[in-house]
């Protein structure tokens, strides 16, 4: 699902991945542990297509991301890359529903489907009786799980998570790390997860130790 080959970051003089080698599976659940500073939410962020490596090759897909134009990166993205952070951002003027539905109109499926696509969504992660309701009338717990309906309502290939479950609390943290295994065994969904927390990352079918720029 996920190739990526000598990955390395330069800002300015300080050099932050130091070539990074990483294969992902189809229907994978792995984590990236390590300390702050390690390079972790970097590699993240190259592999989602946010950010761009100085050298290397990433490969989603079939498709080699290097030489695509930024247009084309953000269709590329929009269609086949979901994104869950740390804190939800959700936008507040809009309801549940409406944020779900954002990725989908913005890639120019119809209104109809989306719609039904994000209500479906959102009922199957225990918010059917959420849908009108806007962010600031929901926990956290929920925000983070219209955040996971958004990320999924273009049927990505691979989801991208970092720092999940960092905003919050014990018991919302293990309801969304099992979400992601629910997940995985209704849509053979991909994951690729930065964190902290000790028990998402032993609950992943594979550990990937970052220290010094580099997986080790």
């Amino acid at each position: 699902m996920l190739t990526a080959t000598n990955i390395q970051k330069y800002y300015g003089q300080l050099w932050v991945l130091k070539g990074v080698d990483l294969q992902i599976k189809q229907g994978e659940i792995a984590s990236i542990v390590g300390p702050s500073g390690s390079g972790k939410s970097t590699l993240l962020h190259i592999l989602g297509t946010l950010d761009k490596p100085d050298k290397g090759d990433v490969v989603v897909g079939n498709q080699r991301l290097n030489f695509l134009s930024e247009k084309q990166m953000a269709a590329f993205r929009n269609r086949h890359v979901g994104f869950v952070f740390q804190f939800h951002h959700l936008l507040p003027e809009f309801t549940a529903l409406e944020n779900v539905c954002i990725p989908g109109w913005m890639a120019g499926r119809r209104k109809k489907e989306v719609e039904e696509n994000a209500v479906e969504l959102l009922r199957m992660l225990g918010l059917g009786d959420r849908i009108d309701n806007k962010p600031n009338a929901l926990s956290g717990g929920e925000q983070q799980r219209v955040a996971v309906a958004r990320a999924l309502i273009n049927k990505p290939a691979i989801i991208f998570a970092d720092e999940p479950t960092g905003n919050l609390d014990s018991a919302n943290a293990r309801e969304l790390h099992q979400l992601f295994f629910t997940l995985r065994q209704q849509f053979n969904q991909t994951f690729l997860i930065v964190t902290h927390n000790e028990e998402l990352a032993q609950m992943s079918d594979r550990i990937l130790h970052m220290k010094d720029g580099k997986i080790v």
